[in-house]
């Protein structure tokens, strides 16, 4: 981010991690016009996450609970002082679309939730968001970098962080100069996040000249994937790259240099996660990935929430807290305009909605934010770390 974004986003915070039942407690009102929203009897405002909060990826879901959680709380008098009850309303979306869905008409069936901060992972978020627009329910991730998610202009949908088509880009161009890299193996997870991303990178390398030697897709879960690693070790490509999540690629790293293979790997925001030591073991110090979440210890104000968050939770933020944070503050920032645009009364969906997309130079504490008519964040970065021997390192801004 610029300078003038001061806060930037999260990095050291690795020591969590990244980015792919029913919710994580009951309604307690239902019914409703689904479109408008806004129990006239009730002064309670909900805030909903959708996340995994339980399963693989429960250690990143959770964080984004929690760092909604941490603005909520923060925010909580000045709604009190609205005359609101504010609440936060965490739903685990178990990383399943159909889960997502479920959980998504529960949400749009109980008029007091204003807005969702979710979801983490964009296979998810794509259909869930179909029923938030239904619903006119804002909808704003702090995670979701699958480009389809906003191209379908949706009223309803935002996002923080940058697109695969940003991301995908100042990845080719930082292995192609700064690792020097001619010849490329693409390999994905078949989801869309994963595949997303190396369909984007796919192209930026044709356009850099980068000769890509193989484009295969595996199935995620697997403990074995010997099929592709003898692929790339017969090809020995100078670069690895992969769309998807850092257990399978731990998997391939670890697999890949016991058979021998010297190139070096590559990836997006999946692979954030320092749980890539425990699958991958020593094989994962040199492996490079392309991120949205800067090093928010850098600056002394970050320092200072990553403390805050701790005293209050006991643990670590997660990759995405600091972004969930801050896209709960810029939707309550929407609510509490549209609160004063309805006469200081409990406001309609609809009204927040449009309120949430009309935020424009917001100062969040990590990053300024402005949708565009898509709903993408205008001020979105991406940037670049290196696995090391014990933890992530931030490389810095990509470009720069």
């Amino acid at each position: 981010m610029k300078s003038q974004t001061v806060r930037l986003l999260l990095a050291g915070l690795l020591a969590g991690s990244l980015v792919a039942g029913c919710g994580g407690g009951n309604s307690t009102s239902s019914g409703g016009n689904e479109g408008s929203g806004g129990n006239a009897g009730s002064n309670v405002i909900k805030i909903a996450t959708q996340s995994p909060l339980s399963g693989t990826q429960s250690l990143e879901g959770d964080g984004i609970k929690l760092g909604a959680q941490l603005a909520v709380q923060d925010r909580m008098e000045d709604f009190k002082k609205l005359g609101f009850d504010l609440q936060l309303f965490p739903q685990d979306d178990q990383a399943d679309p159909k889960i997502g869905v479920s959980n998504a008409e529960m949400l749009i069936a109980d008029p007091d939730v204003y807005a969702v901060i979710g979801h983490y992972n964009t296979g998810v978020a794509i259909p869930s968001s179909v029923k938030y627009e239904e619903g006119k329910l804002a909808m704003i991730s702090p995670a979701n970098t699958g480009v389809e998610l906003t191209e379908a202009g949706k009223k309803s949908v935002n996002r923080l962080v940058a697109r695969n088509d940003q991301i995908a880009p100042a990845a080719a161009k930082y292995a192609k100069e700064k690792m020097g890299i001619t010849t490329v193996f693409i390999a994905h997870d078949k989801t869309a996040y994963g595949q997303g991303l190396a369909d984007e990178v796919r192209k930026a390398f044709k356009e850099l000249g980068v000769k890509e030697v193989a484009y295969e897709g595996i199935n995620p879960g697997e403990k074995d994937y010997s099929a592709i690693v003898n692929q790339l070790v017969a090809h020995k490509p100078d670069l690895v790259f992969y769309g998807g999540m850092y257990a399978e690629l731990g998997i391939i790293a670890k697999q890949a240099r016991e058979k021998g293979y010297t190139g070096q790997f590559m990836g997006g925001e999946g692979l954030e996660s320092n749980d890539m030591y425990k699958i991958a073991g020593p094989a994962a110090e040199g492996i490079v990935y392309a991120t949205v979440v800067s090093d928010i210890r850098s600056q002394e104000e970050g320092k200072k929430w990553v403390e805050r968050f701790k005293s209050a939770f006991n643990k670590e933020p997660g990759a995405f807290s600091p972004f969930a944070y801050d896209a709960t503050l810029v939707a309550l920032n929407g609510i509490e305009q549209a609160i004063k645009e309805n006469g200081g009364k409990k406001p309609t969906r609809e009204q927040v909605m449009n309120a949430i997309r009309a935020t424009s130079e917001f100062n969040g504490l990590f990053t300024k934010v402005s949708f565009d008519e898509k709903g993408d964040n205008k001020h979105s970065q991406v940037y670049i770390y290196k696995f090391g021997k014990e933890k992530a390192e931030f490389i810095g801004e990509a470009g720069q």
